[in-house]
């Protein structure tokens, strides 16, 4: 899985749209980066871009955009109602998926570094890629503004971490960045089946982490309690790291909670929409749905959905698909308008709908293009095929097992077996296309020039690369087709009696699959130069398909027992 981040560039030009649609073109020029968003402001004169990729790619767009904003944009000549400091105001990374804030606040360092050196721009490091505690705080970076930048750079408390700190016409004319590592913040709203701003902000108050202000007596009426310096006293609210206010939309009719989560790992989405529906119901209020403005990572949405099924008891081992339907309708997603998984969801954004994967063919388009003239899908991949479908069947029963009457006790047991299954039927079915993509990695290692001895040596390096590869994926496929078998008797053993016979169809498939995938094992290795890595991996696989005969045969003879008993 590729490490993904997200940037959430802000621009100091929110009305020119030649001006925004040339920056933003320099991040459609890196290739891997997809824009997700582009939403300019007309009062706040700032444009919020959005983009996602992997972290080189994202960084390098960044960059290229920071620089056009900083030929485009003339600082001197700006004015708008939110606070700036510079053409490219602020520039925060945010992990996404497969990547620790740790990793990011590195790639976050790294760019500010070549902004400064490279770019001649005053750059100041904010939040979790602060370099010391004062600058965490965005505001402090910003604090006197573009207007306040001269005197502040050249100032020892806050001379800049990279780049220039001497005002000069070039610095005149870009101001100063900030560029951070921050969590990923979702804008989320709440809808209520009122038309009341004041019960709306009564829940957003219940539920904020700032809560409310504490008065007298507990009454809403009360005198406000201040502390020794007169600031009024806060009493906190339900949620750490989310921010809150209730709000009237004219486009709906209907008042809503809209919010700020603006840490996941403390508040997920599904724990914030649980607590503005307890607060809600006691106040005489129903929670009618909700909307995510923006995007939301697929890690998100697939929590939600295991908490709800959790919540009914049901087996959380189900298909991605099906447990982001679960979110979508337990959070009333599609309450005002369709929650689209394409559009909404980042890693599904990302995803190449023209990439003409095999697992993503029908039936009968996958067995019409084995049976076609073409070496590939060969042997490999219908191997692997078996296997995701042997550790389907067996994931069934488990699903159904939980969900059977008088057996409510029992679901979290499978459950858990369910959910091994789904993630070894996951891995087996990217492998159907890996054993394809490694086939066409030896024919194209087998046509490289092979005129000079250099060719030749190159040519042979990597039709040796080419077969290791070609060994490795049917040997994984033996592996964790394997894997499969102790699910499979279970499933037989403990299953619901009605669907054994469907576990004990599994293990036949999960038999063909490590019986295969040897197959395609030993082909393969006899075109390896390495004979010692050949003889142990060949020795293994052995072992794999010997121990899985005998697997095979152990079900088969419980599952006879069961149906004649």
């Amino acid at each position: 899985m590729k490490q993904l981040i997200e940037c959430v560039a802000n621009f100091s030009e929110g009305r020119n749209m030649k001006v925004i649609g040339q920056i933003t073109a320099e991040i459609k020029k890196v290739e891997g980066v997809k824009l997700i968003d582009v939403d300019p402001g007309k009062a706040t004169n700032r444009t919020v871009v959005t983009f996602v990729g992997t972290p080189e790619e994202v960084c390098e767009a960044a960059f290229r955009a920071i620089k056009k904003a900083s030929e485009l944009i003339d600082m001197r000549n700006h004015h708008g109602e939110h606070p700036r400091f510079g053409a490219t105001d602020v520039c925060p990374l945010v992990p996404v998926s497969n990547i620790t804030m740790e990793e990011v606040v590195v790639c976050a360092r790294k760019l500010a570094r070549r902004i400064g050196e490279e770019l001649k721009i005053p750059v100041y490091c904010y939040e979790f890629a602060a370099l010391e505690e004062k600058r965490r705080n965005l505001a402090n970076c910003r604090q006197g503004e573009y207007e306040g930048l001269a005197k502040k750079i050249t100032s020892r408390e806050w001379k800049p971490d990279f780049g220039p700190d001497a005002w000069n016409e070039k610095v005149a004319l870009s101001g100063a960045t900030a560029v951070g590592a921050r969590n990923f913040l979702i804008a989320y709203n709440i809808n209520l089946n009122t038309t009341s701003v004041r019960r709306a902000n009564a829940v957003a108050f219940d539920i904020r982490e700032k809560g409310r202000v504490k008065r007298e007596g507990g009454q809403l009426t009360g005198k406000i309690i201040t502390d020794g310096n007169g600031n009024p006293v806060n009493e906190p609210g339900l949620l750490k790291s989310v921010k809150a206010i209730g709000w009237f939309i004219e486009e709906y009719g209907i008042a809503q909670v809209s919010i700020n989560l603006t840490d996941l790992s403390v508040t997920p989405l599904h724990i914030a929409f649980d607590a503005a529906c307890e607060q809600a119901h006691k106040r005489g209020l129903r929670v009618t749905g909700s909307e995510i403005i923006g995007v939301v990572p697929l890690k998100t949405m697939l929590e939600a959905g295991r908490y709800f099924l959790e919540k009914q008891n049901r087996s959380t081992g189900i298909p991605e698909k099906e447990i982001i339907k679960i979110a979508v309708k337990s959070l009333g997603l599609s309450d005002l308008s369709p929650f689209i998984p394409e559009k909404k969801i980042i890693e599904y954004i990302l995803t190449d709908h023209t990439d003409k994967k095999l697992v993503n063919m029908n039936l009968s388009d996958f067995a019409n293009e084995t049976a076609s003239e073409s070496p590939a899908p060969g042997g490999g991949s219908v191997s692997a095929y078996a296997g995701a479908l042997g550790i389907s069947l067996a994931t069934m029963v488990a699903n159904i097992s939980s969900h059977k009457a008088g057996w409510d006790s029992r679901w979290k047991e499978f459950s858990a077996w369910a959910e091994k299954g789904m993630a070894l039927q996951t891995e087996l079915l990217s492998l159907v296309d890996e054993d394809t993509v490694a086939f066409n990695r030896i024919i194209e290692a087998l046509g490289m020039p092979k005129e000079t001895e250099a060719d030749k040596e190159v040519r042979k390096a990597a039709i040796q690369e080419a077969t290791r590869h070609a060994i490795e994926i049917p040997f994984r496929v033996m592996k964790k087709s394997y894997e499969s078998f102790e699910i499979i008797k279970a499933m037989v053993q403990e299953g619901n009696p009605n669907s054994v016979t469907d576990a004990g169809v599994g293990a036949l498939c999960a038999r063909t699959a490590v019986k295969g995938a040897y197959l395609n094992v030993k082909i393969n290795a006899s075109g390896l130069d390495d004979k010692e890595y050949v003889k142990k991996i060949l020795e293994e696989g052995y072992r794999i398909e010997t121990s899985a005969e005998q697997k095979e045969e152990e079900i088969l003879r419980i599952l006879a027992d069961k149906i004649e008993h």
